[in-house]
């Protein structure tokens, strides 16, 4: 099935190369630096994967959104493997919805830990976007699921982190209308313009995202006299990178989760601090349990959780994998 699907994206990536063919003529005539007019090049032909990546993710949080909640709502014994799997999927908004359930007691620590884990922001459409690239995907989110799982299961099952009495009940029910996603749409507002205008917008944030810092690592490049050099530029192989990059997988914005990916796709950092990285990137989950969740020792619990999973998964990873 994989190979398939990489052997569909190569030959959609060939019309790709085609139809930029004379824009790409164009732009090298430029007076720009070759690493300025290789990072818009590089950038200008992921445009249409994204979109169409951006497009069937909306499609499916159109359709299927309510089902995936309720996946991580099912019971606290399969909260964390429900909340994880659902996580992966690269839809936009579900570890805000993750944290609105926790804030009402209505999913374990566990299971919240388990969603935040396992989510991976822009990762996954922007490798994908890359079918050169596209054989990533899957050793990713693998690797990311069974740490959310296991990470899940391992929280829940310590007393101390067991799940408080339910702050509302209301029926379980759960309104995140309220709440902003990324592109500053509201998370379960279903509006059929928003099938085109919210893959749009995001296909067009995601690529000044991707053009900025691949600009800036293409500058490095050039300064350091090459990529084979770029990895040591980043302390690879060093205790230290998978820290760094777990705490700036903190940050709640989806330009993060663009960075720490295009690095590791140009090589400056390895697939330990990767994993790192987007292990603590919970996005805009973050900053709603920040803003709700009480008492606010509770939420600095979750965040010293989540990194310290994420650093020594990281470290762990690049211990063996290196």
């Amino acid at each position: 099935m994989q190979i398939f699907i990489i052997n569909i994206i190569t030959f959609l990536n060939k019309i790709n190369e085609s139809i930029f063919s004379p824009v790409d003529t164009i732009v090298e005539k430029l007076p720009f630096a070759d690493w300025i007019l290789d990072a818009f090049i590089d950038s200008l032909h992921m445009l249409p994967f994204l979109f169409l990546i951006f497009v069937f993710i909306e499609i499916i949080e159109y359709f299927y959104s309510e089902k995936i909640t309720k996946l991580s709502q099912i019971s606290d014994k399969a909260g964390p493997l429900a909340g994880s799997l659902a996580a992966s999927f690269p839809q936009c908004g579900f570890s805000v919805i993750a944290s609105t359930l926790y804030t009402r007691r209505l999913i374990t620590k566990g299971t919240l830990l388990a969603v935040y884990l396992s989510t991976s922001d822009e990762a996954i459409p922007v490798i994908v976007s890359d079918p050169s690239k596209i054989h990533l995907v899957v050793p990713l989110l693998l690797t990311k699921i069974i740490i959310a799982i296991l990470a899940g299961y391992a929280i829940d099952f310590i007393p101390a982190f067991k799940k408080e009495k339910q702050i509302q009940t209301d029926d379980n029910i759960i309104d995140c209308e309220a709440e902003e996603g990324c592109c500053k749409h509201h998370i379960n507002t279903k509006r059929k313009r928003d099938l085109f205008l919210h893959p749009l917008e995001h296909t067009f944030n995601v690529f000044l995202f991707i053009f900025l810092i691949t600009i800036l690592l293409n500058y490095i490049i050039f300064r350091i006299g090459g990529e084979e050099n770029l990895g040591h530029y980043f302390l690879n192989n060093s205790i230290f990178q998978p820290v760094i990059t777990a705490v700036i997988g903190l940050i709640p914005n989806c330009a993060v989760s663009v960075a720490i990916t295009i690095m590791y796709l140009k090589g400056a950092i390895g697939f330990g601090s990767v994993i790192a990285g987007l292990s603590s990137g919970a996005g805009l989950g973050l900053l709603i349990l920040i803003k709700r969740n009480q008492p606010y020792t509770d939420t600095i619990l979750v965040v010293l959780l989540l990194l310290f999973v994420s650093i020594f998964s990281g470290l762990l990873i690049q211990f063996f994998y290196n």
